[in-house]
């Protein structure tokens, strides 16, 4: 049975290809969802997919990207929305 979380990211991860790397790790997780920038500077992630999968997108989202500086994720566990598919970045 999938799982989907929505989690919020903090910290300097707007304009460090926080987003594109984050649908990197997603699709090769097997994830569906979306990465976007939220206008207070932080990062949105829904990530539907598998339990495992969605653990392991969780604890990387602590580490982003190499130019990513990362202070907070912040996550809830949500339903996963009917027909999602692929992973976008907004």
């Amino acid at each position: 049975m999938d799982v989907g979380v929505r989690c919020v990211v903090s910290g300097r991860v707007q304009g460090v290809w926080f987003r594109g790397a984050t649908r990197d790790k997603a699709l090769h997780l097997g994830l569906r969802g979306y990465a976007n920038n939220l206008p207070d500077g932080r990062v949105e992630v829904l990530a539907c997919g598998e339990k495992a999968a969605v653990a392991r997108l969780r604890a990387w989202l602590w580490e982003g990207p190499p130019q990513a500086y990362v202070t907070e994720v912040e996550c809830d566990a949500v339903a996963v929305p009917a027909g999602l598919t692929g992973f976008s970045t907004g």
